[in-house]
């Protein structure tokens, strides 16, 4: 069995300036920037046959490249108390256009549909542990944080191994997507 997820690689500039961010809040545990990335369409575990199904279901999927940013910062929560802390990636058509063709070529393979709402994020750190008020003011300090645009020509399939350091990610395959031209 593999883990498996579709998302967008983040340029290294970016995930350097995501990654000097970082820090300041106790209790968090915060995500190595070469783990940094936008999922599209987390599939879970599946066997070697469908993993190869996915594979050319995805190689079949044609969308334009597109410019995308990062920008601020927040937190998905319990209603209670947050538990992920995200830097926040803006729901623009042509990504919602990939997202959704992404999301059909999956679930061409047999998989069911995604019940959740697209949400688009970089995961920086989980903050389940961290005292409330440190997350609060650490949003409040880089909620107008913003890169540049960078161009997104191409799509990855990665797996995923949970060690216990942490999650490690491996491309596994890229998918390019088409230049307007």
């Amino acid at each position: 069995m593999i883990r498996l997820f579709v998302g967008l690689d983040l340029p290294a500039d970016l995930r350097d300036a995501l990654d000097l961010l970082t820090g300041g809040i106790p209790g968090a545990h915060w995500r190595p920037a070469e783990n940094y990335h936008v999922t599209l369409r987390f599939i879970g575990e599946v066997d070697e046959d469908r993993c190869e199904d996915i594979h050319d279901a995805l190689a079949e999927v044609r969308a334009p490249a597109f410019d995308l940013c990062v920008a601020g910062i927040g937190a998905f929560d319990n209603g209670q108390r947050a538990h992920t802390l995200w830097a926040g990636v803006p729901k623009d058509p042509p990504l919602v256009h990939l997202r959704d063709k992404v999301e059909r070529a999956v679930v061409s393979t047999g998989l069911p549909p995604e019940r959740r709402k697209f949400a688009p994020h970089v995961t920086l750190a989980s903050v389940k542990q961290a005292p409330v008020h440190k997350v609060q003011d650490f949003i409040a300090h880089h909620n107008l944080f913003r890169s540049e645009p960078f161009r997104v020509d191409r799509f990855t399939l990665f797996s995923s191994d949970l060690g216990r350091g942490g999650p490690t990610y491996t491309a596994e395959a890229d998918y390019p997507l088409t230049e307007a031209g």
